[in-house]
């Protein structure tokens, strides 16, 4: 266990230590009490970014089990710079210099010393950032399970069917558009168009690190006998973005787009931006471990049905992000709960199936 969390252990130590730091030395009433408060606080939001991504880690996992070792080290290396740094701090300074045609430096001075502002402005945003997510995860969703060559169903009478529609050409694309439409035509006129364009972009950003993987080594493996390998029973191997530098991209975005939750649900919590990045970093790292966790132990073709909960976790966030670019509030909690109940029915479910395998075996 310390081989796989070890380093996660140690970086939320380091985390707790800068936030009672910067809580006992920051703010107008600066002390004691605000250093316990920013610890807290600090705690909650690692724990809310566990619960509403351990469905991103178990996707990712099954993504990550045929990569090589080089591959694996990038996504704990670069990948947790990015994961850490580059969505949870950056981005979100980017999204409000941009839109606010302010300079970075000037936006970092307002997120550190007038973050109220700071995230009204990142806020007025959230319409477009949850059509780019919502998108990107309702297709990561909809591929899933629109695939003629899975043959393990968790709920046979609905996935069957699904797998069907794999025959009809770009259904998912099809689905997703539909739901983006609804969104769009449901959120004031005057953002239409740009939030029409930010769930475009996050379809295109999603077919665009398909064919990348494609272009880059998407060839499938061949045996010796001149037959395709596939790594398992779903077949997710030939439907799921590769190892290279398309599946890394892949993955970043992946977690960009839960990442994007995530942040906007922080700011729900506190406007201060130095805990938000320290509580969401630690949760990053949980998952990058829960990740190489999965992965080692085999803990996916242990639990059949745990990539089938991660997804329609998925499904819901998508829906969710979708749902909430509309200015309907789903509070952060039902979130993170519908994500970690699918995943505990799922392991559940998976347990009696291989008690009842075990039973006709």
């Amino acid at each position: 266990m310390m081989k796989h969390f070890g380093f996660s252990i140690i970086f939320t130590i380091v985390c707790l230590a800068i936030s009672a730091y910067w809580g006992y030395t920051h703010g107008p009433e600066a002390g004691l009490k605000t250093m316990f408060t920013a610890l807290t606080i600090t705690a909650i939001l690692a724990v809310m970014e566990v619960s509403l991504s351990f469905d991103n880690a178990v996707v990712n996992a099954s993504v990550l089990r045929g990569w090589d070792h080089f591959w694996k080290m990038i996504f704990l290396t670069v990948g947790i710079v990015i994961a850490v740094f580059g969505m949870r701090l950056v981005f979100p300074i980017v999204i409000v210099a941009v839109t606010a045609d302010m300079g970075m430096l000037d936006v970092v001075k307002m997120a550190i010393n007038e973050p109220l502002l700071y995230s009204e402005k990142l806020m007025a945003h959230h319409a477009e950032i949850a059509a780019f997510g919502g998108s990107f995860l309702l297709l990561v969703f909809l591929n899933f399970f629109f695939d003629s060559e899975k043959d393990t169903h968790w709920f046979r009478w609905l996935e069957a069917r699904l797998s069907n529609l794999a025959n009809v050409p770009a259904m998912s694309v099809f689905l997703a558009l539909i739901g983006l439409l609804i969104m769009a035509a449901n959120v004031d006129e005057a953002t239409r168009l740009v939030v029409t364009m930010a769930g475009i972009w996050g379809i295109v950003v999603y077919i665009g690190v398909q064919v990348l993987s494609h272009l880059l080594g998407g060839e499938p493996e061949i045996d010796e006998e001149g037959n395709a390998v596939s790594h398992d029973a779903s077949g997710a191997s030939t439907g799921v973005i590769k190892a290279g530098i398309g599946g890394f991209i892949y993955l970043e975005v992946l977690d960009a787009s839960f990442s994007f939750d995530g942040v906007i649900g922080a700011f729900a919590i506190t406007s201060d931006v130095v805990i938000i990045m320290l509580g969401l970093a630690i949760g990053a790292m949980f998952v990058r471990s829960m990740t190489i966790y999965l992965v080692e132990k085999g803990t996916l073709d242990a639990y059949v049905f745990l990539e089938h909960g991660a997804h329609y976790a998925i499904g819901a966030l998508a829906f969710i992000m979708l749902a909430s670019g509309t200015g309907l509030h789903i509070p952060e909690v039902v979130t993170g709960l519908i994500g970690v109940a699918f995943i505990v029915w799922a392991i559940f479910a998976s347990i009696q199936y291989r008690k009842r395998q075990e039973r006709i075996g």
